[in-house]
């Protein structure tokens, strides 16, 4: 299968001039749809996003994942300007090549404002005498420098460690780049052709007293709209993708946005017919509100696309069911599958779900097999190393 070697495009005015798309010089590509796809009553916000590739000669398969370069909340920026006295028009350097831009656009743009680090307040250290921050840098509090950095950014370290003896421009000489965000696509090229989709979930929480935004989900959500752009980069992952044959069974456990490859997975099988047989395994909170992709998967159901659906809702019933509970209650058929030669898939939060459907997965290898707990996992390595295990985790 080819892997975005084609993307080059060939400048209309001149024949010579192919123009090549990525990290450093990203697409933008027009929105085509932006939607949210929970239902009312929903705690959760999931964003499906449909983007124009036409023209960027920009492709991808299965697996792969979309970077996205976004743009910081203008709020958050009007409060650091605000809290500092900045004027936003100051030119500030900001990289090595000697590149300026306004201080605003800088922030906005530019900089990486809403993650702390260490070495970022080791070296804010130097323009207060901010005795509380000298405290927290000492050798032996590295516990609390880690505590500290979570869930602050730069707005709360500027609050609480002044007054600042620093200029715009050497506060930002301390900020890291804007890294691009990389969500799993959500589409296949083959059925959708000049297009990606993508499924994410927007981040808000309060913490520390104060409301807090996922960069570039809660940009997608509230500040971009149909019709205008993102720019975007598609980046290969060669870890997770279908089996060459079309012919052999695949297992996708996705709950969430956990479920954004395995919709493209779904679409490239759609479209290709191969015999090798479905399953997915999908959990959320409620199923009349977060069924994300309800009628498409019910659809490819009754097509005979996707073999079995198994849904775990977690806050419908007495007890919390998760995709894990699901597996258990078919630990018979799952070995079964398995033992024919299937792949099984796991895409979605890496810290609980993934960890808890491993162990599920080691549980039915040991029970269905009759194996001991070393036998299960020298099995579950062995999958791994052929290529028959593989994890999208984050």
């Amino acid at each position: 299968m080819q892997k975005t070697l084609d993307n080059t495009k060939t400048d209309q005015k001149d024949n010579q001039v192919p123009t090549t798309y990525s990290r450093t010089n990203p697409f933008q590509a027009k929105i085509l749809k932006n939607i949210n796809i929970n239902g009312a009553g929903s705690s959760k916000e999931t964003r499906h996003i449909e983007l124009s590739l036409e023209g960027s000669g920009l492709s991808y398969v299965p697996g792969d994942a979309l970077g996205v370069i976004p743009s910081n909340d203008p709020e958050l920026v009007a409060s650091i300007l605000e809290e500092m006295h900045w004027d936003e028009e100051t030119p500030v350097t900001i990289n090595k090549q000697g590149e300026t831009l306004a201080l605003k656009e800088a922030l906005t743009t530019y900089f990486e404002i809403t993650l702390l680090s260490k070495k970022v307040l080791q070296q804010a250290a130097a323009f207060t005498e901010n005795e509380e921050l000298q405290k927290l840098l000492l050798v032996e509090n590295a516990a609390q420098v880690k505590e500290y950095c979570y869930g602050r950014d730069l707005l709360d370290m500027l609050r609480e460690f002044g007054p600042w003896k620093a200029t715009a421009q050497e506060i930002v000489s301390i900020l890291r780049k804007m890294t691009p965000r990389l969500y799993s696509i959500a589409s296949s090229i083959a059925a959708n052709p000049d297009e990606v989709h993508l499924t994410i979930g927007a981040v808000r929480y309060t913490a520390h007293g104060r409301d807090r935004k996922g960069v570039c989900s809660v940009l997608c959500a509230e500040r971009v709209n149909e019709g205008e752009t993102l720019p975007v980069f598609i980046q290969a992952n060669k870890h997770f993708h279908l089996p060459e044959s079309h012919d052999i069974d695949i297992i996708m456990v996705g709950p969430g946005t956990g479920i954004a490859p395995f919709r493209s997975f779904i679409q490239e099988r759609a479209v290709n017919k191969g015999t090798g047989r479905s399953w997915l395994f999908f959990g959320d909170q409620h199923a009349a509100s977060d069924f994300l992709y309800q009628d498409e998967l019910e659809q490819f159901q009754q097509d005979g696309v996707l073999s079995k659906l198994d849904t775990a809702f977690s806050r419908d019933g007495a007890q919390k069911v998760y995709v894990q509970h699901k597996m258990q209650e078919h630990s018979k058929e799952l070995f079964e599958w398995l033992q024919k030669g299937a792949y099984f898939y796991v895409c979605g939060d890496k810290e609980y779900m993934a960890k808890d459907v491993h162990e599920t997965l080691i549980n039915v290898i040991e029970k269905e097999g009759s194996m001991s707990r070393e036998e299960a996992e020298a099995h579950l390595k062995d999958m791994q190393k052929q290529g028959r295990y593989q994890r999208d985790v984050y």
